[in-house]
């Protein structure tokens, strides 16, 4: 496999890239055309969730965007002919839609979505591919949550969560008066859920001809992930068992017949991480059968302990049980989605590498590796059909992510969601870009210029920081980025240590050290582009969002030379994180307990501690609702900070949660942050 290692102090252009888009793609992003604007961000297209049809003629995808006049996202349930004709919109909902696949039959797509189902339960839906007609499969009491068909079309495997909390009783006045939520749980609340109570999701089988839904299993386990053996005559799914599943990530593949009372049988155990658990989360996926049904392929982690830094993994175990083992056990870079070729001779998955995700072929037998769509690039999701038809989700710096065909290296447009919106605009240039840090460790980034820029001139500039920790910028179009750099800064997304893509050492080298090593590669990338006269250190700026808000504070409580600070979703006092977030898991893996460990979380809370060193301006963003980085965090930075005198705003958004869906806050925030930096580093005017 290809390794894109940029030498130290070495900038890459994007022209690489363009020569491979071609002469034409040069003509489109040419200076002439208008730079990005905030009223653009209405006008993206998120495409997401490509599924071939089993006959391999036809493709589904999703498209999400906002609607500003309702001020909510719509999402869309497209189709299209593999050779790129008749595409067309069959649904169009303000209600969620997710998890699409296509009944075996190839007739209809099915979803999940809660739209004008009772007590707004989400429940399985299908629309038909000749007509457009859409109708509800399943109205069961809980939520549907994912699902399964079986090879021969007539049965679905579903996840419901049932065992919620009692329904909304009527006070003596009439009006309705929310239950008290119980809580027994060690992980009792999430971002987007809420409280969890006693809900646990469970299988059922959903049969269709006799419209009878019955359920598989049932007690305090969550099931989750089904998969049906190729003949139809077994489900393989993912559980946590145990005394208390919620206190670690162990996790089990199970196999059953799809029959009530019948037993489940443990084929391997292995590491998750808590998002495995999630239905929604499609890094890990279902359990793959193999086409003769003799193995079963999946995503493991490693050492329990590393929790999330740790490299996820392909593994291979036999499906009536025994020993598992690694497909690619060298490969020290994080592998998800995996699935197998129609011939079982192959793997097919994604891999996270160094600024880019690449769909990756491996030869099961010599553990050769293809990658199939080379370049910097960002491939996040595909599909394969039973003749090895392949579409892939692809973005790059100048294209949001489209799907496309995937033909001998080559992609061919299949979604075509955004060419409007590329066609009349100038982005800026992004290039590779890599440093030292002190201590003499490569980081590597990706750097943004401002279109239409005059060369030799220094720039203010703006240190983009990204969440996680343990994700990394990528080759791909990233609309905030662009939007810095059209307003005239020069923005600079290092991938620090803590980030993925450059193996397991470099993730973890932050263990239980959040705010150290991640602060020295990041002020190192400061100097290296001041150094290297791209930008005026006079004016620099530093911001992000959810551990890139936290990594923010941690480097102005270190640094003073940043005049400009937006901290999104952030945390500084580590210990009020303790019981008030939904990690507490990771803490007491990574950090111990408080009463234990005091001085660790000390230590790693000196943002808080010790905020009367930071003088840099700050802007405060955070939404009402956010379970994973809860409100108070950054009340709690804002409060010290305004206590000090200092250069302080906090702004509080209703309803929302870890990650914004009102379009009107999504505008509101960039446009917030952006007038920050503009107020306290000067607009360039170009």
């Amino acid at each position: 496999m290809s390794r894109l290692l940029a030498p130290r102090w070495a900038v890459r252009s994007a022209l690489g890239l363009l020569a491979l888009l071609g002469a034409g793609a040069l003509a489109e992003r040419s200076p002439a055309r208008a730079p990005l604007s905030l009223d653009d961000l209405a006008a993206v297209r998120d495409v997401s969730e490509p599924h071939l049809s089993p006959d391999g003629y036809w493709v589904a995808f999703s498209v999400t965007q906002d609607d500003v006049a309702e001020d909510r996202r719509k999402t869309e349930l497209w189709v299209a002919r593999l050779d790129g004709t008749n595409m067309r919109r069959l649904v169009q909902t303000h209600d969620d839609l997710a998890t699409l696949q296509w009944n075996p039959s190839g007739r209809s797509i099915t979803f999940i979505s809660s739209r004008g189902a009772p007590g707004n339960h989400a429940q399985l839906w299908q629309v038909s591919l000749a007509s457009g007609k859409t109708e509800a499969l399943t109205h069961v009491a809980g939520d549907v949550t994912g699902y399964a068909w079986s090879p021969d079309g007539r049965r679905v495997m579903l996840v419901v969560k049932d065992g919620a909390q009692p329904p909304t009783a009527a006070a003596p006045d009439g009006k309705p008066t929310p239950a008290p939520i119980v809580v027994d749980r060690l992980y009792f609340k999430e971002d987007l859920t809420g409280y969890l109570g006693r809900e646990r999701q469970h299988l059922y089988l959903a049969d269709l001809g006799a419209r009878k839904v019955t359920a598989l299993t049932s007690g305090r386990y969550d099931e989750t992930k089904p998969s049906w053996s190729p003949d139809g005559g077994v489900v393989a799914f993912v559980s946590k068992r145990g005394p208390d599943p919620d206190r670690y990530d162990s996790f089990g593949i199970y196999t059953m017949k799809p029959v009530p009372d019948s037993p489940q049988q443990l084929v391997t155990a292995y590491q998750g991480t808590t998002y495995q658990s999630d239905a929604a989360s499609d890094w890990a996926g279902p359990p793959a059968w193999s086409p003769d049904g003799q193995w079963l392929a999946y995503i493991t982690a490693g050492d329990p302990k590393l929790i999330y830094y740790s490299v996820h993994q392909i593994a291979v175990v036999s499906a009536g049980g025994g020993t598992a083992r690694f497909v690619l056990p060298a490969l020290d870079r994080n592998v998800s989605g995996v699935r197998w070729s129609a011939d079982g001779h192959s793997l097919f998955a994604l891999v996270e590498d160094d600024r880019n995700s690449h769909l990756i072929r491996v030869d099961t037998a010599k553990g050769n590796v293809t990658e199939l769509l080379p370049g910097r690039r960002n491939t996040t999701q595909f599909d394969i059909n039973h003749h090895d038809a392949i579409v892939v989700l692809d973005s790059t710096p100048f294209e949001p992510a489209e799907v496309y065909a995937l033909e001998r290296a080559v992609r061919r447009p299949l979604s075509r969601q955004n060419e409007q919106l590329l066609a009349r605009l100038a982005l800026g240039r992004v290039d590779e870009i890599a440093w030292s840090s002190p201590d003499g460790t490569s980081v590597r980034g990706l750097i943004t210029f401002p279109p239409n820029m005059t060369t030799g001139r220094r720039f203010p500039a703006v240190l983009h920081l990204h969440g996680g920790p343990t994700s990394q910028f990528a080759n791909e179009f990233d609309f905030e980025q662009q939007l810095l750099a059209a307003s005239g800064y020069l923005v600079l997304a290092p991938n620090p240590r803590g980030s993925a893509g450059r193996g397991e050492a470099y993730a973890a080298a932050i263990y239980a050290d959040w705010g150290n090593k991640d602060v020295a590669d990041v002020v190192a990338g400061a100097d290296y582009i001041a150094v290297r006269g791209f930008a005026d250190a006079e004016r620099l700026g530093i911001g992000g969002w959810s551990y890139g808000g936290m990594l923010t504070n941690y480097t102005i409580a270190r640094d003073s030379r940043f005049r400009a600070a937006v901290s999104g979703a952030s945390e500084s006092n580590i210990l009020a994180g303790y019981g008030t977030d939904m990690y507490v898991r990771e803490y007491e893996a990574e950090l111990g307990t408080p009463w234990q460990n005091l001085q660790t979380w000390l230590k790693i809370s000196y943002p808080f501690i010790a905020a009367d060193h930071i003088t840099t301006p700050t802007l405060f963003l955070c939404g009402t609702l956010d379970y994973a980085v809860p409100l108070l965090h950054s009340e709690q930075m804002y409060e010290a900070l305004k206590s000090l005198g200092r250069d302080t705003e906090l702004v509080i958004y209703p309803g929302q949660s870890h990650s914004f869906v009102r379009p009107s806050f999504r505008r509101d925030r960039l446009l917030r942050g952006l007038d920050w930096y503009n107020q306290h580093l000067g607009r360039m005017t170009q």
